[in-house]
């Protein structure tokens, strides 16, 4: 690209050619206003010329050319018009009364009259009448002298305020330019740092809620979001290192023991153990990718308006047999009529996770209750137990990715089950929390209308 077309693209460019605009439009419309008063000017003398005129021959009508003599000098003398000058001549060309010295135009209206006065003799431009008299001409001039100097006078102005015009439009297309480039470097200086390595920068807003001011605000969210997607990305890294070690190291120990064996039956054993630690591997893989893509479309999840009562009285039903089954206490408590918006099956698989965690992690004839609320933003999912509970040190950890607590580590599981619920509850633009210990509960707060909002507050007298 040329450096006219990068000029014209850049954002002074952009605003000299609106200033070139307006200057154009300003000269059109002084031209415009200048023919128009221009034209209104000549018509006004004509009117005054014709006026006189008619006046004179008025005046004189029963004196003849005569008394038309008498009424110019009568005027002359008096000079009761000012700027009109006269002429009445025979049908020889003589002249009979008048101070206009000119050649006697046809009859008629003459734009331009070349004429001098005995007064001063100098050169004039004036308008004239040509009129027949009997026996004569009379010709009535009004010097264009004062038309000519408005003339002046507005093509002045004209051109005085299209110049500030173009030097306002060029002064604020620099200023304008300048301070954009300066807004903009300290975008390109925090993206150059990013680009360099520091995910720490943020581009500084300076509280005017302009333009750049909200476009800083939306890229420091964007900054945000990546950096803490990077962090997940690293922690799982971290976590896959250090949780898989053990079971990747089971399942080498049981196909070594396999290629080992003395005899089919125990070769066949220890293959089909490899094969079920080759299944969980799979399993927690599947879970791991499963938890990133709900992360990864949190702000692209298909919403739909749902009955959240609906669904929780639909999963506690499903699994009210698997809870009395071991002699648990299943109570449910829903307020109805609660609506939210979201993605069904992401959410029926949250409520499924918490009920899961319920029946893994609490002995026989345990009370678990779930209980759903609303308040006029939110909808409130409570689901507690009153088992073992865990303790203060590691309730807040409870929603990372592999973590178990002491007593859970006998269970089955991988510790993705709560990660997975705080996955969706963000996703949705709600969030999860451990609200108490003693009995363990966790709520669960979801906007009841779609908002964009990332890792909100539960309300804590909840």
């Amino acid at each position: 690209m040329t450096w006219p077309a990068r000029a014209w693209r850049s954002t002074t460019g952009l605003v000299s050619m609106v200033t070139l605009a307006f200057v154009l439009l300003a000269l059109a419309m002084g031209r415009i206003a200048y023919d128009v008063t221009h034209e209104a000017l000549e018509r006004q003398l004509d009117h005054r010329i014709a006026a006189e005129t008619a006046a004179l021959l008025v005046e004189a009508r029963d004196g003849g050319r005569a008394g038309i003599a008498q009424a110019v000098q009568r005027r002359l003398a008096s000079r009761a018009t000012a700027s009109l000058d006269y002429l009445l001549v025979d049908d020889a060309g003589r002249t009979l009364a008048g101070n206009l010295q000119a050649r006697v135009p046809p009859v008629g209206y003459e734009e331009f009259l070349l004429y001098h006065t005995a007064q001063d003799g100098r050169d004039r431009i004036a308008q004239a009448l040509t009129t027949r008299v009997d026996g004569g001409m009379l010709v009535v001039a009004a010097d264009r002298a004062d038309l000519y100097e408005i003339d002046r006078t507005l093509t002045t102005l004209i051109f005085t305020v299209t110049t500030l015009m173009l030097l306002a439009g060029v002064t604020g297309a620099i200023l304008i330019g300048w301070v954009t480039r300066r807004r903009l470097a300290r975008i390109d200086s925090t993206a150059q740092a990013i680009i360099a390595g520091d995910l720490s920068r943020r581009i500084r807003r300076d509280g005017s809620d302009s333009e750049f001011d909200r476009l800083a605000g939306t890229l420091n969210e964007m900054l945000n979001r990546i950096a803490t997607l990077m962090d997940n990305v690293r922690q799982v890294s971290t976590d896959i290192a250090h949780d898989l070690r053990t079971p990747l190291t089971r399942l080498s120990h049981q196909l070594e023991r396999a290629s080992n064996a003395t005899g089919p039956e125990d070769s066949q054993a220890q293959l089909a153990a490899a094969r079920t630690e080759a299944a969980n591997l799979l399993d927690l893989f599947a879970a791991l990718l499963r938890i990133a893509e709900v992360e990864g479309m949190s702000e692209r999840l298909a919403r739909a308006r749902l009955d959240f009562t609906a669904l929780v009285l639909q999963m506690a039903d499903t699994y009210r047999p698997a809870m009395e089954e071991d002699g648990r206490l299943f109570q449910v408590d829903v307020q109805h009529g609660v609506e939210v918006e979201g993605d069904k099956r992401l959410l029926s698989q949250m409520i499924a996770n918490l009920l899961d965690n319920a029946l893994r992690h609490t002995p026989n004839e345990t009370a678990v209750s779930l209980t759903l609320q609303a308040t006029a933003a939110d909808a409130i999912l409570i689901v507690a137990d009153k088992g073992p509970g865990v303790g203060a040190e590691e309730a807040p950890h409870l929603f990372q990715r592999f973590t178990r607590t002491e007593r859970s580590r006998s269970t089955p599981g991988h510790g993705l089950g709560l990660a997975m619920v705080a996955t969706v509850a963000s996703a949705h633009g709600g969030a999860a929390r451990i609200s108490c210990l003693q009995p363990f509960a966790v709520c669960i707060s979801l906007p009841r209308s779609a908002r964009r909002e990332i890792a909100r507050k539960v309300p804590d007298n909840l």
